[in-house]
């Protein structure tokens, strides 16, 4: 260690930039290239800053960074709700894309109201290069406003020019209702979402579509709450539709509605069919596991935040909505059609 180096660890104060550049010689914008963008320098500089910022044990300050460069190196993933499971995969995703390139990510939880959903992405805009709206309850109008200030990409939601991670919706939708059909059902009750989910639309709409083309009887029953108190609550509405199969807007409905019927003595699947969307941990561990439609959502995650990153980075998208693949997966929670 230089004498240098000695007396900066026996001050105890933080080494900077230009400590670094001292010690390898160079300047410290050289140091700030290397640093911040490695490549940019050669090889051999390089390796020297590097050495010299290890022995130092200096670390890059990103709020310092983000006074040179116009950039925080943060980025915002706003939610409805954190304690629903689908969001974990999401999370999972998007904070390991942000930390590959070096960002930090920052959660925040609407609740499933739109005004706290604005509120809350109004505190976070000063602070952030750019948002990611996953499951938002935002208008459209509120969107294009957003994205107009700062890069803003999309998770289950589509508005014209805004970029969008999308589940494929049709083709889940469509193994689903053919999996209903081969097992003899002609009637099925679709539990929608919260009134604002823009996924919970597509889904009905194309749950509707092949049912009428298989001259299948449909009923949508909601708004309900994507909980399983939600699932519980709308049992009765259920039971009255004398439907066969049903199937929930997610999986928590889903096992809400399950988790009423058995206390009701109805029993799943000899008596009615029951089906969600998105597997998400626990939904192979009710008795019976239930079918689903999968979804891609720590993919939708990753590729979210990557696409950020190049907004950020003055890229434009060649396509702005990105479908992720969608798959069946059948359980013990549905069986044939009864017969009486």
């Amino acid at each position: 260690m230089s004498d240098e180096t000695g007396s900066k660890a026996r001050r105890g104060s933080a080494p900077t930039i230009y400590d670094v550049a001292e010690l390898a010689g160079v300047s410290p914008s050289t140091v700030s290239r290397a640093l911040s963008k490695p490549g940019r320098i050669s090889a051999t500089t390089e390796a020297k800053i590097r050495a010299a910022a290890d022995e130092l044990r200096f670390r890059v300050n990103p709020l310092a960074r983000g006074l040179y460069t116009g950039r925080t190196l943060t980025l915002a993933l706003v939610v409805a709700d954190i304690t629903n499971p689908v969001i974990f995969g999401i999370v999972r995703g998007a904070e390991h894309a942000a930390s590959e390139r070096g960002y930090t990510l920052v959660i925040a939880e609407s609740q499933e109201s739109g005004e706290a959903e604005s509120e809350a992405v109004r505190r976070l805009m000063p602070s952030v290069d750019g948002i990611i709206l996953a499951t938002t309850r935002l208008g459209e109008a509120g969107i294009r406003d957003l994205a107009a200030e700062k890069p803003v990409v999309l998770i289950n939601r589509a508005v014209s020019d805004v970029p969008a991670i999308l589940p494929d919706v049709e083709k889940g939708v469509a193994a689903l209702i053919d999996h209903l059909a081969g097992l003899g059902h002609r009637s099925i009750a679709y539990l929608s979402g919260p009134t604002a989910s823009w996924i919970s639309d597509r889904r009905w709409e194309a749950l509707l579509a092949h049912a009428e083309q298989r001259d299948i009887a449909t009923v949508e029953i909601g708004p309900n709450a994507p909980t399983i108190d939600g699932g519980r609550a709308a049992v009765r509405r259920v039971r009255a539709s004398r439907a066969t199969a049903v199937v929930a807007f997610n999986d928590l409905i889903a096992i809400g509605v399950m988790q009423q019927f058995a206390e009701d003595g109805i029993e799943v699947p000899r008596q009615v069919s029951v089906s969600g969307f998105d597997d998400i941990f626990g939904s192979e561990l009710i008795v019976p596991a239930l079918t689903t439609v999968r979804s891609q959502l720590e993919s939708a995650g990753r590729r979210a935040a990557t696409s950020l990153i190049a907004l950020v980075d003055g890229a434009q998208p060649d396509d702005p909505a990105q479908l992720l693949d969608t798959t069946l997966v059948v359980r013990a929670s549905t069986g044939p059609a009864p017969t009486t």
